[in-house]
């Protein structure tokens, strides 16, 4: 009975089967082999390179909970830790928090404008039941979009620190030594050569230093490596992501901005009562707000007129005088769309445009109760705004009881569409203006201590003129032209000097300059393992079994690419110039087959036999 057994051990896991089979013919004969049926490619990359193909990266091995015995407690812990700080699901978590930041482009955002969101409720009531519970108005602040944000930060962290590390360790290395078989790498070349075995290595030495490879030698080999830049790259760039999020997070806590509307000739101070509206985050100091002021000298905003752009802004300017400090001096500045005004690490935005007719307000008596300038709110690009002009106080009907008025306004810069019955703007700049009125008597309910929004008319304590007819009473005005109101309430005055306003956002975001630094980083980072390969050479020079020294040269990188054998060969030239090709051995001459041999003895034996001679070594 005979027994044959193979076995391989591979550092990475290999699937093996043992096949043992027995046969009895003419006696009895016993078999039993053990074979490999399965190795993955890095089995059989770690078996035949052994540490000469190790620490190419840093990247932690993968481990499957399938292939090992059942976890206890802490084995579940570290194996749920090991997947979470894998780069594999790093970048799953990057995928999912840009699919969660969507909803937050898509649906209005109670940080950014709450108007807006107020306005999307009205007119989706179905979803907004759902949306409430999703969070999906407040999608940066909500429990699911922290959750992915900080497993992110988690995960980064866990993977990068160790995997730093690392490759701090390897750098202060060496590289490793030769493997037994170089040409069994994927880049190779051999050549015989007059030069000594040392002689060949000191001339690889030389030649791959001046290559700026880190070499040395070990043995009878000139190990070297190249291209540290590439895992250099790899840990920016992931560092990077971890200073974006960082960033991210400090503007989201430190962060303030609020919303101002001023209208020509009016200025702004950068006190928390001054602002329309104020957003800042939970650890912001309203007491850090930078001080300075500014008015709105003039708005200067011209239009395309002509060609499929008519419409088109062509200057969006805001000129104003600003000061910093108290008693500071005065300054002239320009701000324009994207190129904001920077004070002190406040910047102030021009974000939007708008007309406020000026209005002359009387009562029966004639006297005047409300003359000013209203801001109304565009609601296309050509201008169409709407607004409510509110009189408030000093109003008193034809029987001396006090009351208050108010009109809904609806205006155009350029009027057009009286034909169908409505009214728009066709350009936005003041060619035609049109202002159309709409008059209530009554409560405004600004007495009753609820917030109320200044572009809108609350009517439910409010009756609506009516006009002689009966019907109510509404009424389009040119500038110069007045609306008498109906019994003898008073008039309204659509006065032919027509203000302009801007709005602006005056904010504080003190993780801009550090995100920046992190982009650029992370371009860096990508740039440099995209680009660069990481590779190591070999140069074996031993004697050959003749005396002349045999020289192999062989390339191993962590990918495979057309660049590595061009390398190799470029340097297998270079020092094949100093360690020069040996010629060939003269071929021996060949020995006669043995059939001939026993041939021409078995003639000279007949030969001998014939002459009589006896054969050499035949008995005599």
């Amino acid at each position: 009975m005979s027994e044959t057994k193979a076995k391989t051990e591979p550092e990475e896991t290999a699937t093996t089967a043992t096949v043992t089979s027995t046969v009895d013919a003419d006696g009895a004969a016993e078999t039993s082999a053990t074979a490999e049926t399965a190795l993955t490619p890095e089995a059989r990359e770690a078996r035949d390179l052994g540490a000469a193909g190790s620490q190419l990266s840093t990247a932690p091995r993968e481990e499957s909970v399938l292939s090992g015995p059942s976890l206890g407690p802490i084995g579940w812990i570290r194996w749920f830790w090991r997947q979470l700080t894998s780069m594999r699901v790093a970048l799953i978590l990057l995928f999912m928090l840009s699919l969660a930041a969507i909803p937050g482009s898509i649906i209005p955002q109670n940080s950014v404008d709450e108007l807006k969101v107020q306005t999307f409720q009205k007119q989706h009531e179905t979803v907004t039941p759902i949306y409430d519970k999703l969070q999906l108005f407040d999608v940066y602040s909500s429990v699911w979009f922290s959750a992915i944000y900080l497993l992110l930060f988690i995960s980064l962290i866990g993977c990068i620190v160790p995997r730093t590390w690392q490759f701090v360790g390897q750098l202060r290395g060496r590289p490793p030594g030769a493997p037994k078989r170089l040409d069994r790498l994927p880049a190779y070349t051999t050549w015989r050569t007059t030069a000594e075995p040392d002689e060949a290595r000191d001339a690889a030495l030389a030649m791959l230093k001046r290559r700026r490879f880190r070499a040395h030698t070990v043995g009878d080999a000139v190990a070297a490596e190249k291209g540290y830049l590439r895992e250099t790259g790899n840990l920016l760039f992931h560092i990077a992501l971890i200073v974006l999020l960082v960033a991210f997070g400090a503007g989201q806590l430190f962060k303030s901005e609020g919303g101002k509307l001023v209208m020509e000739g009016d200025g702004f101070s950068n006190t928390l009562t001054q602002y329309d509206d104020f957003k800042s985050g939970s650890m912001y100091d309203t007491d850090d707000l930078e001080p300075f002021s500014f008015d709105l000298d003039k708005f200067i905003g011209t239009f395309e007129r002509n060609g499929p752009q008519v419409g088109t802004a062509r200057e969006f300017e805001a000129h104003v005088s600003y000061t910093t400090g108290a008693g500071g001096k005065e300054r002239k500045a320009v701000i324009e769309v994207n190129e904001p005004l920077d004070i002190n690490g406040s910047k102030v935005y021009l974000i939007g445009h708008g007309y406020a007719p000026v209005l002359t307000v009387r009562d029966g008596a004639g006297k005047v109760v409300f003359k000013g300038a209203t801001p109304l709110l565009p609601i296309d690009n050509n201008i169409t705004s709407t607004g409510a002009i509110k009189v408030m106080d000093g109003y008193r009907d034809k029987n001396g009881k006090k009351q208050q008025l108010g009109f809904n306004a609806f205006f155009v810069p350029t009027f057009a569409g009286e034909g169908n019955g409505n009214m728009f703007s066709q350009f936005p700049e003041l060619d035609f203006p049109v202002l159309a009125l709409t008059g209530y008597v009554g409560s405004l309910g600004v007495d009753s201590g609820l917030p109320q929004n200044v572009y809108q008319l609350d009517t439910s304590k409010m009756k609506q003129f009516k006009d002689a007819d009966g019907n109510k009473l509404a009424q389009r005005l040119l500038p110069g032209e007045t609306m008498k109101l109906p019994g003898g309430a008073g008039s309204v005055t659509f006065e032919k000097d027509i203000k302009e306003w801007a709005t602006f956002q005056i904010s504080q975001q003190p993780g801009n300059g550090l995100a920046l630094t992190g982009a650029i980083g992370a371009v860096l980072g990508l740039v440099g393992s995209l680009f660069i390969q990481r590779r190591r050479i070999w140069v074996r020079a031993v004697r050959g079994a003749d005396g002349t020294t045999v020289v192999e040269m062989a390339g191993l990188g962590r990918s495979e690419s057309a660049k590595l054998p061009e390398e190799l060969g470029d340097l297998a030239l270079t020092l094949n110039a100093e360690a020069p090709t040996a010629p060939e051995p003269e071929e021996a001459p060949e020995e006669a087959p043995v059939e001939a041999q026993d041939s021409a003895d078995v003639s000279s034996a007949s030969t001998a036999t014939t002459t009589g001679e006896p054969v050499e070594g035949a008995e005599k």
